[in-house]
């Protein structure tokens, strides 16, 4: 609706996570560079949290794009009830099973056989699990059973969990505490800061501008996105998308406050 007036080849602040547009914040980038060195070193298990909207579905996919696709073959996965059996059956299939040749019995052996056969090709193999939160004490205890499969030199699998707070709640309890144990990398990220708020904003903006210097964004406006959104990424997104149609809408071509509040009581009448 605004792209053609304020000159964007795209949405700027479009929620999908897509990996073009991360912005790498101090956090953001030392948990990229745990991921990657954890993977480069087949740590084994990696947990990587925060409260949701903070980037880490956007992290992740960022992290794929970065491997080689020769190298790395990947099974993603959201997390819901589900068997054991239908985890194995589903990562199986993610990792290029035909479903002519999946398992109705003895799915850890076909595992293992597989993955072997994967590993002698010369591929690494990550399984990413998210909204890890959700899991069950039993599937966990069943992800922590799949990195028994190993060769005397290496793991078969490396296994990323991503979810919210809760997890790592989860993961301190005592009847986890020997998958608690396997866990190499750990990070856990937070929200943006001011600095880093108005940094992302600009990022995403400059990405998209075709004419330098449009639209702008006044310093009351920034800072009613930062009181509302708590540097959230997902929230920014929402009030800056909103924010800019109000400001179309009375084509102006700076953002300000009463723009921004505007936002704010549509996303609050929407989440009535």
């Amino acid at each position: 609706m605004y792209r053609q007036f304020f000159g964007f080849s795209e949405d700027p602040f479009n929620i999908t996570p897509d990996p073009k547009f991360l912005f790498l914040s101090e956090e953001h980038n030392a948990a990229l560079t745990l991921l990657r060195y954890g993977l480069e070193q087949s740590k084994g298990f990696m947990v990587i949290t925060g409260e949701v909207g903070c980037g880490k579905t956007l992290l992740c996919r960022s992290l794929l794009q970065s491997l080689d696709e020769k190298l790395f073959e990947t099974a993603w996965l959201y997390s819901s009830n589900i068997t054991q059996e239908q985890l194995i059956r589903s990562i199986l299939k993610e990792i290029g099973m035909p479903a002519s040749k999946l398992p109705e019995t003895d799915h850890f052996e076909v595992l293992n056989e597989y993955l072997l056969s994967k590993i002698n090709k010369g591929k690494e193999i990550l399984l990413i699990i998210d909204e890890a939160q959700n899991l069950s004490y039993e599937l966990l205890e069943s992800i922590r059973l799949l990195s028994n499969l190993e060769t005397n030199q290496r793991k078969l699998l490396q296994i990323l969990l991503v979810g919210q707070p809760e997890l790592k709640a989860k993961l301190n309890q005592p009847q986890l505490r020997q998958l608690k144990q396997r866990i190499l990398i750990y990070y856990e990220l937070h929200p943006l800061d001011k600095k880093s708020t108005l940094n992302y904003i600009n990022h995403r903006l400059n990405l998209v501008c075709q004419q330098p210097g449009l639209p702008k964004i006044s310093y009351t406006a920034f800072k009613a996105i930062y009181k509302y959104s708590k540097g959230i990424p997902r929230v920014i997104n929402n009030v800056c998308n909103k924010a800019l149609m109000a400001t179309y809408a009375r084509l102006g071509k700076k953002v300000d406050k009463k723009d921004v509040l505007h936002a704010v009581e549509d996303i609050e009448r929407l989440s009535l």
